[in-house]
C-alpha cells in the first residue's frame, strides 16, 4: 500500500509541465501526529486518543493546486489513548474492527484554496465505508535549510466526522449517551528535509 501511495503522488510530480511539484512522502515521525477527540458524559469530558502508524503522501504544488494530491492510510490497531484495557476495546467489532479493517483510507479528489489555508476534498473510508469528506488545512510553516538545499514543512488540519455514519454504533450499557457520536480528527505533520530536485543535465 505505502508503494502505490508513494507511485501515485510520483506520477503526478512527474508529469510533464508539472517540474514544480514537489513529493512529500517522509515525514518527521516523532513531530507529527494524528490525533482524534470524542465527547464523553453528555460532553462533560473527552477522550483523546492518536494513531501511532499511518502513512501520508501528499503532492505539492504552490502555484497549482490542481497539481496537488493527498493520500492517507491510518492502521487502525495503532490506536492509542493511554489505556490498554481501553484501546483493547477500540480494536474490537464495537469500534474499529481492526482485524476485518486494518486501514483507513484517505484519498484526495482536489485541493481548493480557502480564506485561512486549503481544504482538501476527497473520499475517507472506515470500516469498509467510503464518504465524502473534506480535511480543511493550513501550512504552518516552511523553513529553508540553505546548507542542505531543500526545505522542512509543516501542515495542520482539523476535521469532523459521526461515528454512526461508519458503522460505529455502541452505546454504554448504563448510559446509551455517554460516548458521543461527533468525532473531531486533528492532523499535525512536520516533513523531513525535502531536498531540492537536480535539474537533468543536457
Amino acid at each position: 500500500m505505502k508503494r502505490m501511495l508513494l507511485l501515485l503522488a510520483l506520477t503526478l510530480a512527474e508529469l510533464p509541465g508539472h517540474s514544480k511539484t514537489i513529493t512529500i512522502d517522509r515525514l518527521d515521525t516523532n513531530h507529527s501526529t494524528v490525533l482524534f477527540k470524542v465527547p464523553i458524559m453528555t460532553g462533560m469530558s473527552e477522550v483523546t486518543g492518536k494513531f501511532t502508524d499511518f502513512t501520508i503522501v501528499i503532492a505539492y504544488d504552490e502555484e497549482d493546486l490542481t497539481r496537488c494530491h493527498v493520500s492517507a492510510v491510518i492502521k487502525t490497531a495503532s490506536v492509542d489513548t493511554g489505556i490498554a484495557d481501553r484501546d483493547k476495546h477500540l480494536r474490537t467489532a464495537d469500534f474499529f474492527d481492526a482485524e476485518k479493517f486494518p486501514e483507513a483510507r484517505f484519498e484526495s479528489s482536489r485541493i481548493e484554496k480557502t480564506a485561512d489555508g486549503f481544504r482538501a476534498l476527497g473520499t475517507f473510508t472506515l470500516r469498509g465505508v467510503s464518504k465524502p469528506f473534506v480535511i480543511p488545512f493550513r501550512i504552518t510553516g516552511k523553513h529553508r535549510d540553505d546548507e542542505n538545499k531543500g526545505t522542512i514543512f509543516g501542515f495542520s488540519g482539523t476535521a469532523k466526522l459521526n461515528r454512526q455514519d461508519y458503522g460505529v454504533r455502541w452505546k454504554h450499557s448504563v448510559d446509551p449517551a455517554f460516548v458521543g457520536d461527533d468525532v473531531t480528527i486533528e492532523i499535525h505533520l512536520v516533513t523531513k528535509l525535502i531536498r531540492d530536485a537536480v535539474a537533468p543535465a543536457n
